[in-house]
């Protein structure tokens, strides 16, 4: 993550920000399923990125693996935005500071609600399945790079590939 501006590292606190004040138990895996809707969505509806993030094709789904290490480590990057704990087998994470606007249009706001008001309630493994289904992003890449197979078989649990947007 350190690769990223600190204009992105502020949007994309803020965005985490809003998601955990706008989402009970937020897990690691709901929260990266959010943040990869948004970019989709935006992407989509928009054809311009949400925040720009780079997104893999992971067995569990599309992994920002810059924010699933950070929040996996620390956070470090994430620090000023964000705390997490571990509880039930896994990572929570939780709004440290309120949300900040100024990193965001009008537009994004109301995407982010429109995401959260519809996928905001699912759990972690629903968004999951809701990211796999057939034609979406996720799903072509993976079809595309040979890895539905070896997901299914449980014989890798991640890749390189990114998801494309466009």
């Amino acid at each position: 993550m350190c690769k990223f501006s600190e204009a992105t590292k502020q949007k994309l606190g803020n965005a985490i920000v809003y998601i955990a004040k706008h989402t009970s138990s937020l897990s690691k895996t709901k929260l990266l399923k959010l943040l990869y809707l948004m970019e989709e969505r935006m992407a989509l509806k928009y054809h311009v990125p949400f925040i720009g993030l780079p997104f893999e094709v992971w067995q569990a789904g599309p992994v920002a693996k810059d924010v699933f290490i950070d929040l996996s480590d620390g956070p470090f990057l994430l620090k000023d935005f964000v705390k997490t704990t571990c509880r039930d087998g896994g990572i929570f994470v939780e709004a440290k500071t309120d949300f900040d606007d100024s990193e965001f249009s009008e537009c994004e706001i109301a995407l982010m609600d429109e995401v959260l008001a519809k996928y905001g309630s699912m759990t972690a493994s629903e968004l999951v399945a809701e990211t796999h289904k057939e034609g979406t992003p996720w799903h072509r890449a993976a079809a595309r790079a040979g890895l539905l197979e070896a997901f299914q078989k449980r014989e890798c649990n991640n890749s390189d590939e990114q998801i494309d947007f466009a």
